[in-house]
């Protein structure tokens, strides 16, 4: 199977949360690179962070605490891939 080449995160789990990060901001997917930064390079302010962060929470029916530092896209990817159940990420 091909993983993604900077993330070892399962394509399914990537794909979900590029399109939910890319939606706050109407950005295509296709322009977020995990290593983005959020706030710097694609102008996200701590409200679009918290709103990503709760839609987040309700698609993959996990808790990301505060202080887990979340600055790139692929620290969202990561956190999820890590913290998900895998029967949820069955694509």
């Amino acid at each position: 199977m091909m993983r993604s080449s900077t993330t070892s995160a399962p394509k399914s789990i990537q794909q979900q949360v590029l399109r939910i990060i890319s939606k706050r901001k109407a950005i295509k997917p296709t322009r977020l690179r995990v290593s983005s930064e959020l706030s710097r390079e694609l102008g996200f302010d701590t409200v679009d962070v918290v709103d990503i962060i709760l839609e987040i929470e309700r698609n993959f029916h996990i808790t990301i605490p505060d202080e887990v530092p979340l600055s790139t896209v692929g620290d969202f990817v990561t956190y999820v891939a890590t913290h998900t159940p895998s029967h949820h990420w069955a694509a």
